[in-house]
């Protein structure tokens, strides 16, 4: 079952390429495309007009605060929980793949409205406790197809739905697969992500055939129309007469014919396909050799972070012998002055969880923006440290493990942890050093931590991430409360830069809000930690 991806061929895979590989191979990828859809698009009569990495008109649109799962963009799901598919929605694929995948006619098969609707209403109510042992095999299965038929805008987007149309329709049939390959690629990340758990869900329901007979050819007949969003996208620039006049007869015409053949060729093949779908070809990785392995990001090791202290001490003029602990006696002495000047060079953002977000540009090549959040917390700064430090568990649902692998003093450590991910994307892990103080003038605590490459470290996950830097300054803020303040840059590999710039700070902020909420909570760690 591919409930997990295959760990061999994982580092092609587009979630372990750093930003700004993926960044490059999107250009690539726009470039390939490009050429063959005008060498083949019989549509293409303004020539083709794709931009990278904005791809959609900005638009004011709704807030959605009434909405929690159905009729809400994948993106303001992952901005509020950090996933773009709900974790009802998961939950749901889990079942189906783990009870059902011998029920004939699956997603074929109607399921029964009453029990559909009460279904919805459980997803919208009670979003992360949501049960489905008992329940109908076909209910949960046209629950599911309702989620994406839902969807404000088609899971495959509307103008590269498009694209994927007309490749199945006018590219040859070898080149399909690198057409389609460079098309996932130019999708929002968000998207591509819902996309690739959902081809590999899919291509489980079709692995039990001979029980359920649902072929990949059958799936892709009862799920186009809702991936698709098939007779609606088109139909957006047609005035209500023009639609009335088209639907009189009762009969489709000949062009949507072809594109819904299309859709459900399309889809059929891309279930059929679907791991070689989301992985970078080796013909890209030969065209861009020089500047791919230039993108990469790779962690300093502790001697390259003595160089990197040896240069500014030299810029300094200072002759101390340099070590990673100047090095990080640097970053905190930074943090301690970032701290007085409070919004220099800071953009705010609107308030996220009762927390205060902004963001600042850093000009070091890599197009990651710092992100800061704030919050009070009703804790003492060092109780507030030793949550961060020791007390993940309390915080982040996502951790599933740790370990210190190395303690090089009392307050400095090399610390890996390793966090889950929507199946069947790969887990991922994170080795950084880490020194925090207790010490600090007007009871002030710090953290401050980025990765490393440590030679005992080895690979807990499919996917290993890069902290840039994490640091966490606490200011006791009167009658046992601390003043949070969280700077933070993480490469987690697999994303493109705008979805940083609408995402990242949002996490930032939710992760901020999940430390102070902890301690509001009885703490089930005993009387030692509570507040």
């Amino acid at each position: 079952m591919s409930n997990l991806l295959s760990q061999s061929g994982i580092s092609l895979q587009i979630s372990s390429q750093s930003v700004g590989q993926l960044s490059l191979l999107q250009k690539f990828s726009l470039l390939r495309l490009t050429a063959v859809m005008e060498k083949y698009s019989m549509s293409n009569k303004h020539g083709w007009t794709w931009s990278v990495p904005k791809f959609m008109k900005r638009m004011k649109g709704p807030d959605y605060k009434d909405k929690v799962v159905f009729g809400v963009p994948l993106i303001v799901h992952v901005q509020r929980y950090g996933h773009p598919l709900p974790l009802s929605l998961q939950l749901a694929l889990r079942y189906l793949r783990s009870q059902c995948l011998d029920q004939v006619g699956l997603f074929r098969k109607s399921g029964v409205k009453s029990r559909i609707q009460a279904l919805r209403q459980m997803c919208e109510t009670s979003p992360e406790n949501v049960n489905y042992e008992d329940q109908s095999a076909y209910d949960v299965a046209d629950m599911v197809k309702q989620f994406f038929r839902d969807l404000p805008e088609p899971l495959l987007t509307s103008k590269m739905g498009e694209t994927i149309l007309h490749i199945y329709q006018y590219v040859p049939k070898e080149q399909r697969l690198q057409a389609v390959q460079a098309a996932i690629m130019l999708m929002a990340d968000e998207n591509r992500d819902v996309l690739q758990t959902l081809l590999c869900f899919l291509n489980d329901v079709t692995s039990s055939v001979e029980e359920n007979q649902m072929t990949p050819m059958n799936l892709a007949v009862c799920l186009a129309p809702s991936l698709f969003h098939l007779n609606i996208m088109k139909n957006d620039n047609l005035s209500p007469r023009s639609i009335q006049r088209k639907y009189a007869t009762g009969r489709p015409d000949q062009k949507d014919l072809n594109e819904n053949l299309a859709a459900t060729q399309g889809l059929s093949h891309m279930i059929a396909e679907c791991h070689q779908l989301f992985e970078i070809p080796q013909e890209m990785l030969s065209q861009s050799r020089n500047s791919y392995m230039e993108a990469e990001l790779l962690a300093p090791s502790l001697d390259e972070l003595c160089k990197k202290q040896s240069q500014q001490d030299e810029e300094e003029e200072e002759e101390e012998e340099s070590t990673y602990h100047s090095y990080l006696e640097s970053l905190i002495q930074n943090l301690m002055k970032e701290a007085k000047d409070k919004t220099k060079g800071w953009v705010a953002r609107s308030n996220i969880d009762n927390t205060e977000l902004s963001f600042k540009k850093v000009g070091d090549g890599t197009p990651l923006r710092r992100w800061r959040v704030s919050a009070e917390v009703e804790a003492p700064p060092s109780v507030v440290l030793n949550r961060i430090l020791r007390e993940r568990h309390l915080w982040d649902s996502n951790l599933l493990q740790w370990k210190v692998l190395e303690t090089l003093d009392k307050q400095t450590e090399v610390y890996q942890y390793e966090l889950n991910s929507m199946a069947p994307h790969p887990s991922r892990d994170f080795v950084v050093l880490r020194t925090w103080r207790t010490d600090m003038p007007k009871g002030v605590c710090v953290l401050v931590s980025l990765s490393i490459d440590h030679e005992e470290s080895p690979q807990l996950a499919g996917v290993r991430g890069v902290v840039l830097e994490s640091q966490y300054l606490l200011e006791p803020c009167g009658s046992g409360k601390s003043r949070l303040t969280h700077i933070c840059r993480v490469d987690l590999k697999g994303k493109s830069p705008e979805w940083y710039n609408k995402a990242f700070g949002h996490l930032c902020a939710s992760e901020t809000a999940r430390i102070r909420n902890s301690f509001q909570v009885l703490d089930p760690e005993g009387p030692e930690t509570k507040i």
